[in-house]
């Protein structure tokens, strides 16, 4: 097959899968570390839906509300196109399937999609106590954790403050700094969608002082693409959540007289 992957986790999902040979070019945001490389045809929102049907290929890869109107101007230009939208830990197990269906790799895919299961099963925590965890994906303005981010949060033992907040569109998980600060996380994590994390910035926002998550500098910065892109590599993000709500409970000072 020939195959184009406009999204980084169908890319990355194409890799595992043994059908890197067939992708003939990817987005800018996926991860080509220790693979053959090949042609970057776009960003995520934009691409060249000329250059991308003139390649004849078998299959574009999409996902999302984003790129629906891509993925309309190539279906206008004669491609056959799937488009993704997995939202929870859950789907995205289905889009593994999903892509290992339409790709002819059905039974890698069932593999793959069972060994990421299990993996996700195993960074379950019912470790007590519970950090409340303020996340934020963008900060002009502030944008509160995507579905499956929030769920992983409390699948490894911490708890979305904004949980209420999931919605698909960003536009549904704008907060306002005063709603943090109202909030009053025990840690904050960070991945800004493809750009650094400046915590400085993040921690001398204006009455950010009187926080917990502030006072006890519980914050951290995770790279985005271990979070923000739903597919397999949300477990090394996982393992990463792990690691800090565990070392939050670590650092939990023992009471002088525990009742």
């Amino acid at each position: 097959m020939r195959i184009v992957c406009l999204s980084a986790e169908a890319a990355d999902v194409c890799a595992r899968l043994g059908a890197w040979e067939d992708v003939v070019a990817v987005s800018a945001f996926a991860s080509q570390a220790g693979l053959a490389p090949r042609p970057v045809i776009g960003g995520f929102s934009t691409t060249d839906c000329e250059r991308v049907s003139a390649l004849q290929l078998d299959l574009v890869i999409c996902f999302s509300d984003v790129q629906a109107d891509i993925a309309a101007q190539l279906i206008r230009c004669g491609c056959t196109v799937l488009t993704t939208n997995q939202r929870t830990l859950a789907e995205i197990a289905d889009a593994i399937r999903l892509i290992g269906g339409a790709i002819g790799r059905a039974s890698a895919a069932e593999e793959l999609a069972g060994q990421y299961l299990a993996e996700l099963a195993a960074l379950k925590s019912s470790a007590a106590p519970r950090p409340r965890v303020y996340f934020e994906e963008w900060p002009e303005p502030l944008i509160s954790a995507i579905g499956w981010v929030g769920e992983l949060i409390e699948h490894c033992g911490g708890v979305d403050v904004f949980a209420g907040r999931r919605g698909q569109a960003s536009r549904e998980r704008v907060v306002t700094p005063e709603e943090v600060i109202a909030a009053d996380p025990d840690i904050i994590l960070a991945s800004w969608c493809g750009q650094r994390v400046d915590i400085g910035a993040l921690r001398a926002r204006p009455g950010f002082a009187q926080i917990q998550a502030v006072q006890d500098d519980q914050i951290h910065a995770i790279p985005s693409d271990l979070l923000l892109q739903p597919g397999p590599r949300v477990l090394e993000g996982g393992r990463e959540l792990r690691r800090l709500l565990d070392g939050w409970r670590a650092c939990i000072p023992t009471p002088a007289h525990p009742t």
